[in-house]
This record gives C-alpha cells, structure tokens and sequence, in this order.
C-alpha cells in the first residue's frame, strides 16, 4: 500500500499561524499545475513496484481553488502512471469554496473525503487569524457536503487561543459534535517564527497561551470526544469506526508514499526527500529538465527512532517485537519501567502506548526511548 501527496501551494490570504508553503499570488496556477503533471510523469518509479496506490491526498495550501479541470488533469496523469487501488481520495478545502455545486464537482471527480479548514466557529477568533471565512460559512459548508453525500467529512480545529478562560473552545466542541462529522483534527496553536503571529509575538503585540492552558484544553479534547464516541486513533485525530483517515494514517505506520508539487516530502520506505520550497524555483527546475527533489538519506537510528515517534502517537502502539525482528534492537527496559511507574506509557503484548497522561508528552517521551 502506498499514497500520492499533492501540494497545491495557493491560498486566497496568508492565515498568521500558518508556516507551510502557499503563495497569495495565483497568476501562475495553470502552469503550476502543468509542472505537477510533469513531475508526476518524472518521478512514476519513485514508489516500491510492489506497491499500489491507494490513497490520493490533494493539500496545500487550498486545494479547493483549483477549477474541475485542473483537478481532473492532475487525477489522470496519477491513473496514467501508477497502478491503483484506490481505498480514498482526500481533498483540503476551506469553507467559502464549498458551494453544492463544487462539491458535485468534487465528487464527479472521485474525492470521497473533504477535510475542511474550520479552525474555529468563533468570528473573533478567525478574524484575528485573518482566515478568508466566516462562522456562518463554516456551517453552512458542513450542512451542504452532508448533504452532497459525503460520508467521509474531516474538520480542523485549533485549541489553545489566547483568552482568559476555556469559554471559545468549548463552545468550538459543543458546535464541531453537534454537527456530527465523522472526524475531527485538532492541533494546539503554535507560534512559528516566519509567521504574523511570530512576528507579533517578537514584538510583544501577542501573549502565547501557556502550556498549562493547552494541556486544559487538549483534556477538554479528549473527554469530550470520548463521550461521543470519537476514538483517538493519533493523538490529534479522533474518528469514529470506519471513519479514520487512511492516508494519514499509512504515514505513521511507515508505508511509502509519493509527495508532489512545492516543498512536498517523500518516502520510498528507506529514505525520504523532498522538494523545493519555491514556487519560482519549482517551476524554473521542472521546466529545465531537472528535478526539484532532494534526497535525504536515513540511518538505521534515524528508521528506528521515526517508528518509536510515530508508532507512539497512535493507538495501536509501538511494537518492541517489530524493533527486534525488523532491526535487531531492544529499547532500553529500565527506561520502559520507569515511564510505565510514572504512568505515562502502558505495556500490553509487547506493545507500549501512551496513557492520557503520557499524551500530552508524547515527543519527550518517544525521545528518551530513542536509540
């Protein structure tokens, strides 16, 4: 099993917590997007033979601003060069893109899963992280994929504004569940350097929310998830049976997968890579005959330690029997005991997991685990 990523590096405005690579700038989509097509014809024998596609993941960026046509032309340069079995097509979309009759466009073309961009449902929040919709629009958004007949729907949340008190953020859960998704993402509000928010914070215009405050928030997250039947199959994606998102999914279990356009990562399952972050520079390469991708090469320490991280997040666990068979190690089993007293990991069959407690310190504790 393996996934094709494509990145569609354009958004309307520049949201100021936002650090991936997007340009406001869309005078050059349609040859973007004939540059995709190119490097996916480039870099077909990227992926192991044995592999077949089996998820498609169109994000960026905002996928949602490509026309029917630019899509389709991206969806069939994949089923010209790759052999697939497709299990999901995903599409990023923000809410003011989502009108029925995109979405029938969507769904003409095979996208089956929609993860859309709320962030949050408060109107002086979104402002304030300059996003290009309103609360409105993210209601209505939701109501209509519903009832274009998409089975599959994600919604993005953000915990950890900077307010007094927990108000905004239950009422962003009480309203994302009562809308019945089948899946909420929800990360924590970073503050990234090469952002507005980094910026503000630089200049004391911005007070980041305290650690103790994320930590409130994210329990808040996962007692009311649980309540309503979401399990937490990764520690920042709920999803209820048969609704777990399968390309995000196959990357922390470490399958390979391809990572098309700008700035896009790839993994062939023993080193991964990644493309120029560069619209200009991605256009300019590809058009010169050349590749944007750079390799960078992993150790065995650098596999090893990218299982215990990612195997960690999620529920199924980090299996020391696949340490010892697929690398020949043992993690450190003072170390395991000293976690499991602490009550932050749990042991079952050879598999350690993470508690509720140990959650909200995954990182450090994947990294004392580190080979």
């Amino acid at each position: 099993m393996s996934g094709i990523y494509i990145h569609i590096p354009f958004c309307k405005q520049a949201c100021h917590y936002c650090d991936f690579h997007f340009s406001t700038q869309l005078q050059r989509k349609e040859e973007m997007v004939t540059m995709i097509i190119t490097e996916l014809e480039n870099r077909k024998d990227y992926l192991p033979k044995r592999f077949t596609v089996q998820t498609i993941y169109f994000g960026g960026g905002t996928p949602s601003l490509l026309n029917e046509q630019e899509i389709e032309s991206i969806v069939n340069a994949i089923h010209k060069h790759f052999s697939l079995d497709l299990l999901e097509f995903t599409l990023e979309a923000n809410p003011d893109d989502l009108e029925a009759d995109r979405l029938k466009t969507f769904k003409s073309l095979g996208v089956d899963r929609l993860s859309i961009g709320i962030q949050s449902f408060d109107e002086h929040v979104l402002r304030f992280y300059n996003r290009a919709h309103n609360a409105e629009e993210s209601l209505k958004a939701i109501n209509t994929a519903q009832k274009a007949g998409f089975e599959k729907l994600s919604i993005d949340l953000i915990y950890g504004f900077p307010h007094e008190n927990h108000e905004i953020w239950k009422k962003d859960l009480n309203l994302g569940l009562m809308l019945n998704p089948g899946h909420i993402s929800s990360y924590a509000l970073t503050i990234e350097p090469k952002t507005a928010f980094g910026n503000w914070l630089k200049k004391g215009k911005l007070k980041e929310a305290t650690e103790d405050f994320q930590a409130e928030q994210f329990e808040m997250l996962q007692e009311a998830m649980a309540a309503s039947g979401y399990l937490q199959y990764e520690i920042s994606n709920f999803g209820k049976e048969g609704q777990f998102a399968i390309h995000n999914t196959n990357y922390w279990m470490g399958l390979p997968y391809l990572g098309i356009g700008p700035s896009a990562h790839s993994f062939d399952g023993k080193s991964r890579g990644f493309n120029v972050a560069s619209n200009a520079l991605y256009i300019k390469t590809i058009k010169n005959g050349e590749s944007p991708f750079q390799i960078d090469d992993l150790s065995k320490a650098d596999l090893i330690n990218e299982y215990i991280l990612t195997s960690l997040r999620t529920i199924w666990g980090c299996s020391l029997e696949k340490l010892k068979n697929d690398f020949g190690v043992s993690l450190d089993e003072k170390e395991i005991s000293e976690l499991k007293n602490q009550g932050m990991i749990s042991k079952k069959k050879e598999i350690i997991f993470l508690t509720d407690k140990g959650k909200l310190l995954a990182d450090s504790i994947a990294a004392s685990l580190f080979i």
